[in-house]
């Protein structure tokens, strides 16, 4: 047997996909996670497994992992006390920033502050021009300086942020140097390492908050990597990027602003490999959990990059699944806004004391309540699980209730329309507003509360077809263990498209020389495959466009009138237009190499023992009028072929979906349920 295990780390439950490649086999597991040390909860979700199927320690050959130890670690400011060099001049850079207010309407709201303060921000005299040309060479006697300033403010961490560096990192270099022989205990991140590219600001925030990550983050690995030795010794360990594929934990140590989106990244990777098993390849996704509700648009059976995003309020330039969030999820607490009306969210009840109906001292209304009071979450979940509080959820809900003159059950369905129209406008963000139209694809709900709401996000959206995974709450584990190692090379080259492309070969063959040492180092190089694109912009722009040039080979990049003409048409997609008269420019080469390991094919079996329990029933609220009486059916017994008509309310141990008056659905051959909804 050769085993695949992957675990994602949530706030409220870390979660388990196991699945032996030889054979398709699947199990799943949840446990609750325990937010001191993270690895408790992985580590104890192992031993259950292999305890619970007998498997021995060297069956697994690889372990994949999607962490919140980096994200964390940025909202809750809790990192390592970092330190910054940089160019004579530039101190404040960092604090400066962009002249754009984080909320437009408010003038007192202010930009966070740097995650190191000034009195750790050295000034080194260098200076590289754009050209990567020195123009004042840094001295040996002002990196002795320069380490000797950091040495005595106490840190344990410091990144290096050199003007022009992206072009000459050469003095990033030897400062670097310098600090790792004589100060071993500190970490080291230079701007050259962590993302050689233009845009000062951008890449200094990155660096810094790599920095800032590196002592926690490293010291969450090297913990893992030393448990893992004794439960799974043979196992390669795979840490899930913010683009969906996975590094090795050496380099997640290094890295570790990488791993800042890796659970709803990987909750993507796993709804594409979900939705092949089901011939679809243009789907939207629906993630909703607790607290926020991520989307995703994925069309040709691949979601698109972003190069630059806020977490944490912090701006970071590197490559992720471009997912938007928005504050609506199961915790979102109701309430009466100034206006005298109906809101929901962006607060949520979170895990602690969580919703009212919980039973855990939760007395703010929220999504669940509401779900609970409609009856399309049973109290009593089939085969067992939590027991739900509905007085609980009536006593929340009812002073909202009473101030709109509203029935308890209208008011929970307000609630509900209410976070059903806050992922509908979030869809419409990744989909209409960028010249999608939503009717051409496959709705994908998972996460713990995604199948409650999924029948009335694609009614509002007119989509018609939803595909809801085998274990919905797992996916973000199944997709971390589905993911492809991966890495990403980046070189910044300023080229006008109807001119000499030389320099912008010559960086492409750079970048292949790099990702060919990479493959190398993995041992996995006859697997590598290869994806190029190009930054494009018209000259005076200030954003760019990623352009597709195919396969990374350096005889296949196009000419120039080539390239002019897939940026229009990209820019005609985009934004609606293009001007075929401006000047095209080239800034930046992107190259991707991915290994692909043998894909798990699952059974289609969750794992999870057969149920024979008759449906229960209950009256489930599906409008304003009256209840509707409703079956409630435990997932577990229904096989491939099962068809049932709406309403319906299936239940699992890892989430509930709801199936309106209707509509109709049935368990297709990879053991997804294929709801469609009437015209």
């Amino acid at each position: 047997m050769s085993w695949t295990v992957g675990v994602d780390v949530g706030g409220t439950f870390t979660d388990f996909f196991l699945s032996d490649s030889a054979t398709g086999a699947v199990h799943v597991h949840k446990i609750p996670s325990t937010s001191d040390d993270p690895s408790v909860a992985v580590l104890s979700g192992l031993i259950d497994l292999r305890s619970r199927l007998q498997l021995p320690a060297d069956v697994f050959d690889r372990f994949a992992h999607g962490t919140t130890v980096a994200t964390n670690s940025l909202i809750e400011r809790k990192g390592g006390r970092v330190a910054m060099i940089t160019t004579v001049g530039f101190r404040d850079l960092i604090e400066i920033g962009r002249q754009v207010r984080p909320k437009v309407y408010d003038l007192n709201a202010d930009a966070p502050m740097p995650v190191v303060p000034r009195d750790r921000r050295f000034e080194v005299a260098e200076r590289i021009g754009p050209g990567g040309e020195i123009l004042r060479e840094l001295s040996d006697q002002e990196i002795d300086r320069v380490v000797a300033e950091m040495v005595a403010a106490d840190v344990d961490s410091c990144a290096v942020c050199l003007l022009f560096s992206f072009i000459n990192p050469r003095h990033e270099q030897r400062i670097g140097a310098v600090i790792r022989e004589r100060c071993p205990g500190i970490q080291v991140s230079l701007s050259s390492e962590v993302q050689p590219e233009f845009r000062e600001y951008e890449r200094f925030s990155t660096t810094l908050l790599n920095a800032f990550l590196k002592p926690k983050v490293t010291q969450y690995m090297d913990h893992l990597a030393s448990s893992l030795a004794g439960e799974a010794p043979r196992a390669s360990i795979g840490i899930s990027q913010s683009s969906g594929g996975l590094m090795n934990i050496h380099r997640a140590s290094e890295m570790p602003i990488r791993t800042a989106l890796s659970g709803p990244a990987a909750g993507v990777v796993g709804a594409v490999a979900v939705a092949g098993r089901s011939k679809r390849s243009d789907l939207i996704t629906l993630d909703m959990g607790g607290t926020s509700t991520d989307v995703c648009l994925i069309e040709n059976g691949a979601a698109t990059l972003a190069y630059g995003r806020h977490i944490a309020d912090f701006p970071v330039r590197l490559p992720s699944i471009d997912i938007h969030t928005v504050g609506a999820g199961g915790g979102s607490i109701a309430h009466i806004g100034r206006d005298g009306l109906l809101k929901v969210g962006p607060e949520s009840a979170g895990a602690a004391p969580g919703p009212a109906c919980y039973g855990q001292g939760g007395t703010l209304p929220t999504v669940t309540d509401a779900n609970v009071v409609l009856g399309r979450l049973p109290c009593e979940l089939v085969g067992g699980g939590m027991r739900l509080d509905r007085e609980a959820a009536v006593r929340a809900i009812e002073p909202i209730a009473g101030r709109l003159g509203l029935s308890i059950e209208e008011a929970a369905l307000g609630i509900v329309r209410i976070v059903v129209s806050n992922m509908v406008r979030a869809i419409r963000v990744v989909s209409i507003e960028r010249g999608y139209d939503p009717r051409r694809f496959s709705l994908m709900p998972f996460g713990g509360a995604g199948g409650l709401h999924a029948a009335d996000v694609a009614h509002e959206l007119g989509m018609r077809d939803i595909v809801i995974p085998v274990s919905p709450g797992i996916l973000c584990a199944e997709g971390v263990a589905v993911s492809d190692l991966e890495e990403s090379f980046v070189a910044t080259v300023r080229a006008p498209v109807d001119q000499d492309l030389e320099p912008v070969r010559s960086a492409l063959t750079r970048l292949l020389e790099e990702a060919a040492a990479w493959a190398v180092s993995t041992g996995e190089e006859q697997h590598c495959d290869l994806s190029a694109a190009l930054d494009m912009r018209y000259v005076g722009q200030n954003y760019e466009l990623p352009i597709d040039i195919g396969d990374g080979n350096e005889a296949s990049l196009p000419d120039g009138r080539e390239l002019q003409d897939r940026f229009f048409a990209e820019h005609k997609a985009k934004y609606g237009h293009f001007d075929p008269n401006a000047s095209v420019e080239i800034i930046n080469v992107r190259l991707r190499a991915r290994i692909q390991f043998g894909k798990v094919r699952p059974s289609g079996d969750s794992g999870q023992a057969p149920s024979e329990a008759p449906p229960l029933g209950g009256l489930v609220w599906f409008g304003s009028d009256r209840p509707v009486e409703t079956p409630v059916v435990d997932r577990a017994s229904l096989g491939p072929g099962t068809a049932l008509a709406g309403p319906a309310v299936i239940t699992q141990f890892d989430s509930t979906t709801v199936i309106p008056p209707g509509a109709t659905a049935h368990i297709d051959e990879a053991g997804n349920l294929i709801m469609e909804l009437s015209a």
